[in-house]
């Protein structure tokens, strides 16, 4: 993989959003006029895995920040069941958390502290989508919500294999 700057993706409610993945350096930027910046970077000299955009589901050798300051980043290993194909990200006791979980094949929802945002979808071809959840008059969506689904949709990917297909893969690639 080569370093790209995927197709702006244009948000109904924050305008058009700026998405670059440099696979090999691995570092991952969001940006956009109506949002602020969110970086992941992967550290470390182990050569990055093909099939995760920002090359590990390693936290410890993570890192993110969102308009300069860090967060925590948590993404869960990714083995038999689609919520282990989840992300966690945001600070511990100040500001909100954020979870995204695959709900489906192709797509993942987005949660702040609990209570569903939006669905991402993001095909491994260059393109993030996102549909928002109709607004929540004490919970709409914010600047910094897009800005970190956005990010984690294109490090992550989104979607997953339901549980009855994981488990008869590695199955599968158990057997001699």
């Amino acid at each position: 993989m080569e370093a790209y700057a995927y197709e702006p993706a244009t948000d109904r409610l924050f305008g058009e959003i700026r998405i670059a993945l440099d696979h090999e350096a691995g570092i991952l930027t969001v940006d956009g006029d109506g949002v602020p910046c969110a970086e992941i970077r992967r550290s470390g000299d182990a050569p990055p895995e093909s099939h995760v955009p920002i090359g590990t589901r390693d936290p410890e050798r993570l890192a993110l920040s969102v308009d300069g300051a860090d967060e925590a980043l948590r993404p869960a290993k990714g083995f038999l069941t689609r919520r282990s194909y989840r992300v966690e990200a945001g600070s511990a006791g100040q500001g909100p958390a954020y979870l995204l979980v695959p709900d489906s094949l192709g797509t993942s929802r987005l949660l702040r502290d609990g209570r569903p945002l939006a669905v991402f979808t993001s095909t491994g071809d260059g393109t993030v989508d996102v549909t928002w959840t109709p607004a929540n008059d004490d919970a709409p969506p914010e600047p910094r919500d897009a800005a970190v689904g956005y990010a984690l949709a294109a490090a992550f990917g989104t979607g997953a294999e339901p549980m009855w297909r994981l488990t008869l893969d590695a199955l599968l690639e158990l057997w001699p």
